[in-house]
């Protein structure tokens, strides 16, 4: 039998991950993003604890921009995941589940977290933060 005639089987370039699966995937991603963070941020607090050198260093490494990038994407994950939870909070109280719902929901926790996401750092921003 020739390999030519066999129907070939659907690759993961056809399908298109929607967007209830993508908002899943990224809830469990920021979470693991929280928990890296708050290491992070643990390292901060001793860092502040331990005198100015380790402070001066941590706050060095977060006023670069590397750090600031960090930092926006830690924010992110932070809005992101509280956003995502409160849907959740939701579909544990046994609303919300049905199609439309989902996709509205799933659509309003990504722009929320954005604009909270960019409000925060325009506010940061303006304030002088470095």
């Amino acid at each position: 039998m020739s390999t030519q005639n066999r129907p070939l089987s659907p690759h993961l370039e056809v399908y298109r991950l929607p967007l209830t699966g993508l908002i899943s995937i990224t809830h469990r991603m920021t979470g693991v993003a929280l928990s890296v963070g708050t290491l992070l941020f643990a390292y901060w607090l001793i860092a502040a604890a331990s005198g100015p050198e380790s402070y001066a260093t941590i706050n060095g490494f977060l006023g670069s921009w590397i750090g600031k990038v960090l930092l926006f994407l830690w924010s992110f994950a932070f809005y992101f995941h509280f956003c995502n939870g409160i849907r959740h909070l939701f579909w544990d109280a046994g609303k919300g589940f049905d199609k439309e719902v989902v996709e509205k929901t799933a659509k309003a926790v990504l722009i929320t977290s954005v604009v909270l996401t960019v409000l925060t750092w325009i506010i940061i921003l303006a304030g002088g933060g470095s």
